[in-house]
């Protein structure tokens, strides 16, 4: 398939709080350098998919809050192909809008769908992989999504279930899809785990314009005919207006729930490159190079005592000493210090009084 008929399609629209303090609602963390390497998880997310899409071909759709970090964040990236969604309405609104806001440019177009803020240590797999994908998807209709091999139960992940007996004639690996399964709990995830079959569900989506489309228009009519009305005016100075107006009106979806389980072309390829989607910070632990005492520390100044297992991410200029704690996540942003147990995470929004 010819490089110039890939398009990237990135979804950098989420808010929130996770890994507070150093993300906030104003700046959350696709737009952060969380792995202290000087660029963004959006930015590496683009770098990744270099010699696969261009980035005249590449797409970001965000909140309109965001879109002037997008700019400066890729300033090579062309202006009009900042998508801005007027309010939240999940992934379908998103990926339909884009979808036919890319069929009217390029209708032969295939497309890869990625969250903004995974990480892949292994860019050469990955790569690798997207390529076999988007051939298998330019020469089918087929919709693929990318099966991560589970090393551990994790709950905090969707699962796919894969009919593994045989592979499509055209790609010994890819295997149809028997099932999506939402976060289990600990039991059930361990219970995956054992299996072959069971993946983590990384949400990237591949697909040919023209198929996913379709499936809208199948699965989803009344969202598709919203944005095939809009074909006459994508590109040009009535389309954020139009959007405006009727992109509230689409209902608030998944695409997993929209298409996904209901489509029957739908494949899964199982892949190894390293993948994560640093839910939490102890995600962030996880994918960080670790001291003899399983410490992950990132910043330029700081000094572990006697501590083991924490996260510290303090990137600002100021010498950091920690002694004694064992589990603990200490990260800083600006005037705001957050020393919390890892095993607590989840009530930092309580601790905070954050909604």
């Amino acid at each position: 398939m010819a490089q110039i008929m890939n398009h990237l399609v990135i979804m950098a629209g989420g808010v929130g709080s996770r890994f507070w303090p150093m993300s906030t609602d104003e700046m959350p963390k696709q737009f952060i350098d969380v792995l202290g390497v000087g660029k963004s998880l959006l930015q590496m997310t683009v770098e990744r998919f270099s010699g696969i899409c261009d980035i005249d071909k590449t797409w970001i759709v965000t909140n309109r809050k965001y879109v002037d970090i997008v700019k400066k964040q890729l300033p090579e990236l062309p202006e009009n192909h900042i998508l801005c969604e007027p309010c939240r309405r999940n992934t379908a609104p998103c990926i339909a809008y884009v979808s036919w806001r890319i069929k009217a440019v390029d209708p032969k177009a295939n497309i890869v769908v990625s969250p903004s803020d995974h990480i892949v240590t292994d860019t050469t797999e990955f790569k690798r992989v997207i390529k076999d994908c988007l051939r298998f998807t330019g020469e089918t209709d087929a919709i693929v999504t990318l099966g991560i091999k589970p090393s551990r139960p994790e709950t905090g992940y969707g699962y796919i279930q894969a009919d593994l007996s045989s592979s499509s004639l055209r790609n010994k690996e890819i295997f149809r899809v028997d099932s999506f399964r939402e976060k289990p709990d600990k039991e059930t995830a361990s219970q995956y785990v054992q299996k072959n079959n069971y993946f983590w569900n990384s949400g990237i989506f591949l697909w040919s314009v023209s198929t996913i489309v379709n499936a809208f228009r199948v699965y989803q009519p009344t969202m598709s005919r919203i944005f095939e009305s809009l074909l006459p005016v994508y590109g040009t100075g009535k389309e954020q207006e139009e959007i405006d107006r009727l992109f509230p009106t689409c209902q608030s979806i998944s695409v997993d729930y929209a298409i996904m389980e209901k489509a029957e072309e739908i494949f899964v390829c199982p892949a190894d490159f390293g993948w994560s989607d640093l839910g939490t910070w102890g995600s962030l632990l996880l994918q960080t190079k670790k001291d003899l005492y399983g410490n992950g520390c990132i910043g330029n100044n700081i000094n572990m005592f006697e501590s083991t297992n924490c996260m510290v991410h303090t990137m600002q200029e100021k010498k950091v000493i920690i002694q004694g704690l064992d589990g603990y996540i200490v990260a800083e942003n600006e005037n705001t210090l957050l020393i919390c147990k890892l095993s607590e995470e989840q009530r930092i929004k309580q601790f905070t009084g954050q909604n």
